[in-house]
């Protein structure tokens, strides 16, 4: 056997190995591993529901998600000047996988201390109701922003801005095309280029106003949140990348949401 013919060989096996490894890990669901979210949204008749919720979710729901092993969960209002302020409350936490969300909502269901302390929420009589109605709302991370990033700001919570968005397609195909435009269209990389903080960037799998994705993105305050997209609505990789064909009308709604961290909120 000749020099060459040796060193073929090697690289058959090296290239064997290499791709056994790759499948390994694909099996294993360690590449390319993409979180689940659940955004819940309360909506109120005004102060006193929202007192009920707070007192609930800060004394019975977080402690209890915590033990269940969910550390980071965000709350967020509307700011003051939004119509819906002290009306509606978000609730935002992930996943590692759908088997984890399932596994939270059985542990909430055999939690005797959650089920204590929220027992003036949760058994509210019928005339007494905590909330009007809630909407859950289920996402998976896109693949160029696979898992979040908890932001960190030494500014006040009633200061930081989170703001929330919600971006519907006219059709699914449409909606591929948007999709698409946050990945290999580079949405997302101009998004971190310019330090926007994205807490989430996801498809919406269940929910009501589908097909739409939903994305957050957190600044210090207003005056930062406005520079900030002020500063993507001029860059050149914007302008170009919107002016592009294949993302032409792929939204028919946009939905914008202003919100402020509870001081209960986890970040």
């Amino acid at each position: 056997m000749n020099q060459i013919t040796r060193n073929t060989r090697n690289l058959s096996r090296l290239f064997i190995l290499m791709a056994f490894i790759a499948l390994s890990f694909s099996f294993s669901g360690v590449a390319a591993s993409r979180d689940y979210y659940q955004i819940q949204v309360y909506r109120l008749t005004g102060k006193a529901q929202e007192a009920k919720l707070d007192k609930y979710l800060k004394d019975a729901y977080l402690p209890a998600i915590h033990r269940a092993g969910i550390q980071k969960v965000g709350v967020f209002k509307p700011i003051e000047s939004d119509t819906t302020s002290g009306k509606r409350v978000y609730i935002w936490m992930a996943f590692k996988s759908l088997d984890q969300f399932d596994k939270i909502q059985q542990a909430l269901g055999s939690d005797k201390e959650f089920q204590t302390k929220g027992i003036d929420f949760l058994g509210a009589p019928f005339d007494q109701k905590p909330y009007i109605r809630k909407e859950s709302i289920l996402l998976k991370a896109f693949q160029d922003a696979p898992n979040f990033a908890i932001p960190t700001y030494s500014t006040k919570p009633s200061e930081r801005i989170y703001e929330l968005r919600s971006y519907e397609g006219p059709t699914d195909n449409l909606f591929r095309q948007k999709v698409k435009m946050f990945n290999e269209g580079g949405e997302i990389k101009l998004f971190n280029k310019l330090e926007f903080n994205a807490l989430f960037n996801a498809e919406v799998i269940s929910g009501s106003t589908m097909p739409n994705l939903m994305y957050m993105t957190t600044f210090a305050d207003m005056a930062s949140h406005d520079a900030h997209w002020k500063s993507f609505g001029s860059h050149p990789d914007w302008k170009k990348l919107s002016a592009l064909d294949e993302y032409q009308n792929t939204v028919s709604k946009a939905v914008i949401l202003l919100l402020h961290p509870t001081d209960y909120s986890d970040f």
